[in-house]
């Protein structure tokens, strides 16, 4: 029986990694973040699938752990693009003349990329805990 974190983690992980490789997909170009979108989106969604089968216990108790580090990468992201140091596609990045003005410095956001980034660090977190209370019992 498959337990309610990993199902948490596992919808978690298909929200995100399908948001993921939408985003990378609508650019109008293939950049920096479209590829680290792209090949985070396809990981993802790997792991939620794995989640859902008996290979989740050969995980074990690095799950949490992955699902900590693509939130952090998606985060670091969009930080990224936010402050200009990453081209989206979108022909506003540093070589479109406006560079460095406030005005383009906060359209990198993504707020639904940043959500679920969060939630992903959360489940992370959860998973992460209840596989350090429920070691040597076979569940998590």
């Amino acid at each position: 029986m498959i337990s309610n974190t990993r199902l948490y983690g596992a919808s978690i992980a298909f929200a995100s990694g399908l948001y993921s490789l939408w985003s990378a997909s609508s650019a109008t170009e293939m950049v920096t973040s479209g590829w680290l979108m792209l090949g985070l989106g396809a990981v993802v969604l790997v792991h939620g699938t794995v989640l859902l089968t008996e290979y989740a216990d050969q995980l074990g108790r690095a799950s949490g752990p992955l699902m900590i580090g693509y939130a952090a990468l998606m985060l670091l992201n969009q930080a990224l693009l936010a402050n200009g140091m990453l081209d989206d596609g979108s022909g506003m990045g540093m070589d479109s003349g406006m560079g460095g003005s406030a005005m383009i410095a906060g359209m990198g956001w993504d707020a639904g990329m940043v959500a679920l980034a969060g939630l992903m660090l959360v489940s992370g977190l959860i998973m992460t805990r209840n596989s350090s209370e429920m070691a040597g019992t076979g569940r998590m």
